[in-house]
């Protein structure tokens, strides 16, 4: 019986005792991101498969809700590409406009200081301030756990265009009768 030849690939002791994933999952997502494995090309001639992001509220991180929503939409679109699919998943995140405001309320009250304090244009400075700061915390943790999602896509609820969708879509809604106002407890109607 003849052994392999000595070499550091084949020593038991060349390995090491635990798999240590953060040693390579960052250089390795960064990597499929910049060849461009998750950005989809609309002129492709592959049946299309899409999955909007439901947008995490950009007032803190994301918890273990988003972690099985991710992990599920993370399989469906792995899958949908391994069977010949351009497969857009498009990222983004929700302002959470009175959250954002409490939570940007709370900091200003730990300083002593109101959104009167400041005023208008400075209280909102402090919430863009603080969607910058949280949105990054939150991208990056899309990123730790490998979404594929396309970044060159990223949207956010008050950006220009998408916001202007919105109140379009809104308008429109109303004017078919799909949503009204009125005073009620129950703003979600179950028949929608």
């Amino acid at each position: 019986m003849t052994s392999a030849p000595e070499n550091s690939q084949n020593r038991a002791d060349a390995l090491p005792k635990s798999w240590d994933p953060s040693a390579v999952e960052e250089a390795l997502y960064q990597g499929w991101v910049d060849a461009g494995y998750f950005e989809a090309d609309p002129a492709s001639d592959k049946p299309g498969y899409s999955i909007v992001l439901p947008p995490p509220n950009v007032t803190g991180s994301l918890h273990m809700g988003h972690a099985l929503d991710h992990t599920l939409m993370d399989a469906l679109t792995r899958r949908k590409r391994m069977q010949g699919y351009e497969v857009l998943w498009l990222p983004g995140m929700d302002h959470a406009g009175i959250a954002t405001q409490t939570v940007v309320e709370k900091q200003l009250a730990a300083d002593g200081k109101t959104k009167e304090d400041l005023g208008r244009e400075r209280f909102i400075e402090k919430v863009w301030d603080w969607k910058r700061e949280s949105g990054g915390t939150i991208q990056g943790q899309m990123r730790r756990i490998g979404d594929g999602v396309d970044w060159s896509r990223d949207r956010f609820t008050m950006d220009d265009g998408l916001s202007r969708a919105v109140q379009t879509i809104f308008k429109r809604m109303y004017d078919d009768g799909l949503i009204y106002r009125a005073e009620r407890l129950v703003n979600w109607s179950p028949v929608l």
